[in-house]
């Protein structure tokens, strides 16, 4: 399935290579609000390069569309969080004690009747280093990074982010709305403000 959607997410992002014309306007507009609608589905998925059919599309329709981009953007990303919240735990134990994760298994099942701020308590005692209780308490900061940091794909994309920290049940609904909002304002402002040419450089 996870290949699937990315042959999906590059075919999608190829198709959008077209001339924009009067006598195609209505094309046009079905394409945008396709992809749009897909776009936002892709990247609620794990390991799925989605954010590259934002990029085509800004790229393609420039300015007038970056609102409608990140709009979807954060749309995807708070499925894919919603989608975690309503993954519980008990199913995560089984599945690692399937895969013979006994170690991952009994954590899941220390947490699992825990409040946040207990989890939280309880992780960083748990850490086998110093980096992990700061970056848990800054963990909305280091969310925020996540998301944008070049590669993200590898640990799951803005997807695999975004129902992991649902999972986790670590972060409340408001403050991970709140940091995706933010968090990927950056490249539609740019492209707002500098045009298309932001993209190719």
């Amino acid at each position: 399935m996870l290949i699937a959607a990315n042959f999906l997410a590059h075919g999608l992002a190829d198709t959008l290579s077209f001339q924009i014309r009067p006598s195609n306007e209505d094309a046009v507009h079905r394409t945008i609000t396709a992809s749009a609608i897909l776009y936002s589905i892709l990247l609620a998925l794990p390991f799925v390069p989605g954010a590259e059919v934002g990029l085509a599309l800004m790229g393609v329709f420039g300015p007038p569309i970056a609102v409608l981009v990140y709009t979807c953007t954060v749309a995807g990303l708070s499925l894919s969080f919603i989608a975690g919240r309503l993954i519980p735990l008990s199913v995560l134990v089984r599945f690692a004690n399937d895969m013979r994760l006994d170690r991952t298994s009994k954590l899941l099942e220390d947490i699992e009747p825990l409040s946040r701020q207990e989890r939280l308590e309880f992780l960083a005692k748990k850490a086998p280093n110093r980096l992990l209780p700061f970056v848990l308490r800054y963990r909305y900061v280091a969310l925020a990074i996540a998301l944008n940091i070049p590669g993200n794909f590898l640990i799951g994309g803005g997807g695999g982010i975004g129902l992991f920290a649902g999972i986790s049940r670590l972060y409340t609904v408001p403050g991970y709305l709140l940091t995706i909002i933010i968090s990927v304002a950056p490249v539609p402002i740019a492209v707002l403000v500098f045009g298309t040419e932001f993209l190719s450089n």
